[in-house]
């Protein structure tokens, strides 16, 4: 069944995007990602130009982060405190990444840009999250639990706070800088930020894996939505249609996704989280890389 999406000014299946929003739904509920890391690049395969994929896919984070925060809530895994701290942090950083994604949009760049943050931000992340998942499955198949890090240089920080949830008493100055960092990327990339927040939760600030998935999605849906409002108020790059199909789809899928995350081990989550953004990265360069069906567009002058 065929939809026309009155801002992205395409016609897409209204199935294949309930489709994608569900499978962000059920990572976001299983890995405590916001899953924009898949779902904005899946938006660029179906058709849906950079900049409405950025600012639409944000709002199908919120949903289904909202769906996955409230199963975490019942099991008692998210810190509050913590998740307040890195909120700080990431409203922060998500005012100054829509100045700087409106800079790049007035440059008329923004398409590329937004792939190549992709292309970069994704193939670090996944390699070592890859290498470390790799490391911990070998150290558990030993029968060596692996080694905890001692995080000396978080620890040696003023400013510190007693996270009792997570067991941790650290400065808050590592979270904050985690948020800010976060927050810039959900407003150039249209990201929840999980992809990097949650190995920065793990293995800088040394938080236990099951209460780093709630907190996570507890500071994802307040960024996000922060960031979806500035995007409708300066850029008008919301389509609400395709807003609405991705939400119903992800609302579905994150309570499917918590269920699946609490079954697995904490080594198997992260290195199938690694594959996937390895996975959605090769395919992001190999777009970048080889020679496009069509060399040339049409449009009116100032289109992005």
């Amino acid at each position: 069944m065929q939809i026309y999406l009155p801002i992205a000014e395409v016609s897409v299946n209204a199935f294949l995007v309930l489709g994608l929003g569900g499978l962000v739904g059920i990572l976001s509920g299983m890995f405590g990602v916001g899953g924009g890391f898949l779902l904005t690049p899946l938006l660029f395969f179906i058709g849906i130009p950079p900049a409405v994929a950025v600012a639409t896919g944000a709002t199908q984070i919120v949903a289904s982060s909202f769906s996955g925060v409230l199963a975490h809530f019942r099991r008692r895994t998210v810190d509050l405190r913590m998740g307040t701290v890195l909120l700080i942090g990431g409203l922060v950083g998500a005012a100054f990444g829509i100045l700087l994604f409106n800079y790049l949009r007035s440059l008329g760049q923004v398409d590329l840009l937004v792939r190549l943050f992709y292309v970069v931000f994704l193939g670090i992340i996944g390699a070592l999250m890859f290498v470390e998942s790799l490391r911990a499955i070998r150290s558990v198949k030993s029968g060596k639990p692996p080694a905890r890090k001692k995080h000396s240089r978080v620890h040696g920080l003023p400013f510190k706070m007693r996270f009792r949830v997570s067991g941790l008493y650290i400065s808050v100055i590592p979270p904050l800088m985690v948020g800010v960092l976060v927050g810039v990327l959900a407003a150039i990339m249209g990201v929840g930020g999980g992809f990097i927040m949650v190995p920065a939760m793990i293995y800088l600030l040394g938080m236990p894996t099951k209460v780093v998935i709630g907190t996570s999605l507890f500071q994802i849906i307040f960024v996000t939505a922060f960031t979806t409002m500035l995007h409708a108020t300066t850029n008008y790059t919301v389509d609400v249609v395709l807003a609405v199909l991705l939400l119903i789809g992800g609302v579905l899928g994150a309570q499917l996704g918590t269920r699946i995350g609490v079954k697995m081990k904490a080594e198997q989550l992260r290195i199938l989280l690694a594959l996937l953004v390895l996975g959605v990265c090769g395919k992001l360069g190999l777009d970048l890389l080889l020679e496009p069906a069509e060399l040339y567009s049409i449009g009116p002058v100032g289109a992005v």
